[in-house]
């Protein structure tokens, strides 16, 4: 997932290799204001790893030279397993 601005995420994912955007049944990317929601949707998929990225933009903003590598940090997510939880009603 990719972290656009300060809470809209993109996800993408990584087959052969190869890095390719996801998008809906309509073809619009898979974007979301809840990280959560997003996570939720793979969660019964064969997913090896789920990771955030973001690239900042603070060094452009404050005109420093352009850096030689990335500058791109990447996070760990865990499987919040948040679609297999039984439904409790009251």
């Amino acid at each position: 997932m990719h972290s656009l601005d300060m809470s809209l995420y993109q996800v993408s994912v990584l087959l052969d290799g190869a890095e390719h955007y996801v998008t809906d049944d309509k073809g619009v990317l898979l974007r979301s204001f809840k990280i959560l929601e997003l996570q939720a949707l793979f969660e019964s998929l064969p997913v090896e790893q789920m990771v955030l990225r973001q690239q900042s933009a603070y060094d452009e903003m404050i005109n420093q030279p352009m850096r030689q590598g990335s500058n791109m940090l990447e996070v760990p997510l865990g499987n919040n397993r948040l679609g297999s939880a039984p439904q409790i009603l009251h």
